[in-house]
């Protein structure tokens, strides 16, 4: 019995919970695997009805009323396990819309205990990665979204993957089915792939109708790829396994729905690509048939390893077990009854370190010579070498195969398999001069000419000689002739060869901008003195300045007055004296820093405008579309759609706009960057200016260093900076961490810190690309 639940798909059924459920139509007996699902009879058949009003179903077993942990225990525990053992693994749901696909799936994301399998499915995965000691194991994960047949990468949003778009295609070789161009991102733990389903969970389509508010519009598979090698064995092998999660979208009645435009369109995506994978799976179950159907839609063949590959499969069928929902219920219970039908073969994906295998393979081969000559010496033969042969090996062989060729050897002395085949190879190369010479020979006394050049072939002694002897050439007027080919003659497919002259070389050397790794370069203006010209005490301008060295002791000790100054008025002495060269650099850099910043604020106010322009004329082209489609579309003989000129200015106004929209935003973030960039130069070379007044003030005015500095006292500080007090304070993010230490359960902080980072991440790029409180009316 094992031995075949292992092979065949394995099937659960999971009720959505619901006060209204038809506990007369639907009954669950006891083995907790079995459901007999009925219908009532339809009285307007008349009085011949032959409607089938009862069905029966087994499963291996019933999910009824069952917490999230109570689904994850049951179904997918094991699968991680194996997972982890080097098995590929699927888990389906599959379902109406609004029965609980998505929510069996991901969870809600509101709450730690509501989470769903995937999430429990990575928290187990990290768990026994790090119970796996002598394993070194790599967690990869992606996130593919199919909308309607279109190919997404859900992770694509992330900074490290938005460089590299390359459109999407599925791919078979010998490791199975991949999909070429998706992302994949290692998750050092449950955090990082916390983080990476919650950003995937942002980015997937989702409408609202009138079953549920929050209908997922695309299949998505989320993939967990594990790569496990062994720390205490040096083995060339090792495993490669992945765990699919997949999310299908349900399948909708329009008219109970109500869908209407684009969700419409939508639900017919969905429910087209929902029966081409119940085409593949009812071609599976049939025994006689020798194809499937796998490349009719993306979600198919995308899911082929899956259904009859070399997977361990399990499908939960999600039901809403209300009367109203009882004919999506028996069509959900069938597609789950032909699933159980698929077998697969699940194996081990081993795959093969090359580099380890060749010196595998190296030490294999040292160790068969190694054998070799103890064989050689226990048989008393001379010591044979089995290494390649040398140059002069390779000449004395060649000079006894000549002997040999000239009978004046009666044999060669073998030793070994490579001097057989050189020997092969020597008769082979003296094989080929014989034909040389022989061919030779007779190109000096004949003229030969190759198939197909002339009618016939001719050979004839002494060519160009007295002329004795007919040749191949002109008629002579008595019949079929022979003689010289005239002058005139020419070959028709002689080739012409040319000499081509070489093209110069043509090309501008760009000089490289130089700057900071990571930061835009500043412009020329820009003064990086805190960093560079002050800390070396080199200025821009050549002169050269002693800032750090300790101020020269004056022959007769100064004199200090009774009563220090201020250290406000003490400042202001100091900018213009000992400080100058310092504040006039500091203010140059403000100067250029408040430039940079109001370009700042005039490229975001374009890049608002134009923004809002792009969804105006979204807006227009969408309704126009609309009226299209409502009267009828109209295609050409290539089956492209015909659309009238206002709706094609639109669509090359809204290209316009979009690319002159990535200019202005490319534009301000590398200004934003330079401001940055100010920024820091200037807060840094208004430290070093304070720092020196300090010491300037210490020496003139106080006899023992003073332990307030200029900062606490207000001075030199930019407006509207808080002076802060000398016991550090908590920011919220360290309040944050303190309560979840406090009161938060450990096993939940990966959970709640990917969902912060996930929204904090969201809020700033939705932010960044559309700063909506900037925005005029």
């Amino acid at each position: 019995m094992s031995a075949t639940r292992g092979k065949r798909v394995r099937c659960f059924v999971r009720t959505r919970p619901t006060p209204y459920f038809a506990k007369e139509l639907i009954k669950f007996h006891d083995d907790k695997k079995t459901v007999t699902a009925r219908i009532p009879k339809d009285d307007r058949r008349g009085v011949v009805n032959n409607q089938q009003l009862e069905w029966q179903f087994k499963m291996d077993g019933i999910l009824h009323n069952s917490s999230q942990d109570q689904v994850f225990d049951e179904v997918a525990s094991d699968m991680v396990t194996s997972t982890l053992d080097g098995y590929n693994g699927t888990l389906m749901c599959y379902g109406q819309t609004g029965a609980g696909k998505t929510f069996s799936i991901t969870g809600a994301t509101e709450g730690f205990y509501q989470r769903g399998i995937i999430p429990r499915a990575i928290a187990q995965t990290f768990r026994e990665v790090d119970e796996r000691v002598e394993q070194a194991i790599t967690v990869r994960i992606s996130y593919l979204e199919i909308y309607n047949e279109g190919m997404f990468d859900l992770l694509s949003t992330l900074p490290e993957t938005a460089a590299d778009m390359s459109p999407m295609a599925i791919v078979e070789d010998e490791n199975g089915v991949s999909v070429k161009g998706l992302s994949l991102h290692v998750a050092h733990n449950e955090e990082e792939a916390l983080n990476l389903l919650f950003e995937g969970e942002t980015n997937r389509a989702i409408a609202m109708h009138s079953l549920n508010k929050n209908s997922s519009r695309s299949h998505c598979i989320f993939t967990i790829h594990v790569e496990s090698r062994s720390r205490t064995q040096s083995k060339a092998a090792y495993t490669v396994s992945k765990l699919n999660f997949v999310d299908l979208a349900g399948s909708e009645r329009l008219k109970k729905t109500g869908s209407s435009g684009n969700v419409q369109r939508e639900a017919m995506y969905i429910n087209k690509s929902l029966t081409f994978l119940e085409q593949a799976i009812i071609a599976l179950a049939d025994k006689n048939r020798e194809h499937v159907p796998y490349r009719q839609s993306k979600l198919t063949h995308a899911l082929k390893d899956s259904i009859g590959g070399n997977c361990k499969t399990i499908l939960i069928a999600n039901i809403w077990g209300e009367a109203t929902q009882i004919e999506e219920t028996i069509s959900t219970l069938r597609f789950a009854s032909r699933m159980m039908c698929i077998s697969n073969e699940p194996s081990i994906n081993t795959r093969y370190d090359p580099v380890l295998m060749v010196k595998q393979l190296e030490h294999e081969i040292r160790h068969l010579k190694q054998e070799l000559a103890m064989h050689d010496t226990l048989s008393n033969r001379a010591k044979v070498s089995y290494d390649p042969l040398a140059e002069s090996q390779l000449i004395e062989l060649q000079r006894q195969v000549h002997l040999y060729l000239n009978d004046n050897l009666d044999e060669i002395e073998i030793v070994n398999i490579r001097q057989v085949k050189e020997v092969f190879a020597m008769f082979k190369g003296a094989v080929k001069n014989m034909e040389g010479t022989m061919e030779a020979r007779l190109r000096e006394k004949y003229t030969l000419l190759e198939k197909g050049e002339g009618v016939g072939v001719g050979l004839q002694e002494g060519v160009g000689g007295d002329g004795k002897g007919g040749q191949v050439g002109e008629l002579d007027g008595q019949g079929f002739g022979v003689g010289v080919a005239p002058p005139s003659s020419k070959m028709a497919n002689a080739p012409i060869i040319a000499a081509k002259k070489p093209k110069a070389k043509k090309g501008k050397e760009r000089a490289s901008p130089t700057g900071p790794k990571g930061v835009a370069s500043p412009t020329p203006s820009t003064r990086e003195t805190p960093q560079e010209d002050i800390s070396t005490g080199k200025l821009p301008t050549g002169e050269t300045v002693s800032l750090n060295a300790t101020p020269a002791t004056p022959h007769a000790p100064a004199t200090r007055p009774t009563t220090p100054p201020p250290r406000t008025e003490a400042f202001e002495e100091f900018k213009k004296e000992k400080g100058s060269e310092i504040y006039r650099i500091l203010s140059e850099n403000k100067e250029i820093l408040v430039n940079k910043k109001t370009l700042c604020k005039k490229l975001a106010q374009s890049v608002n405008e134009t923004k809002q322009e792009i969804d105006k004329t979204r807006l227009i082209i969408e309704r126009k579309r609309n009226e299209r489609l409502e009267q009828g579309e109209f295609v050409d003989e290539e089956g492209e759609t015909i659309i009238d000129e206002d709706e094609y200015e639109l669509l090359m106004k809204l290209k316009d706009l979009k690319a002159g929209y990535r200019r202005d935003y490319d534009e301000l973030r590398a200004v934003k960057q330079e401001v940055q960039y100010c920024q820091r130069l200037v807060e840094q070379c208004r430290q070093r200016l304070i720092q020196e007044f300090d010491a300037w003030y210490s020496e003139s005015f106080l006899a023992v260093d003073d332990p307030i500095s200029s900062t606490m006292e207000g001075i030199g500080i930019r407006a509207g900076t808080m002076i802060r007090s000398r016991a550090p304070l908590e920011d919220e993010q360290e309040k944050f961490e303190r309560l979840q230490q406090d009161l938060l359960d450990p096993d939940a902080a990966p959970f709640y810190n990917a969902k912060v980072r996930t929204e904090w991440r969201q809020t700033t790029n939705a932010a960044q690309r559309q700063p909506a409180s900037f925005r005029k009316p």
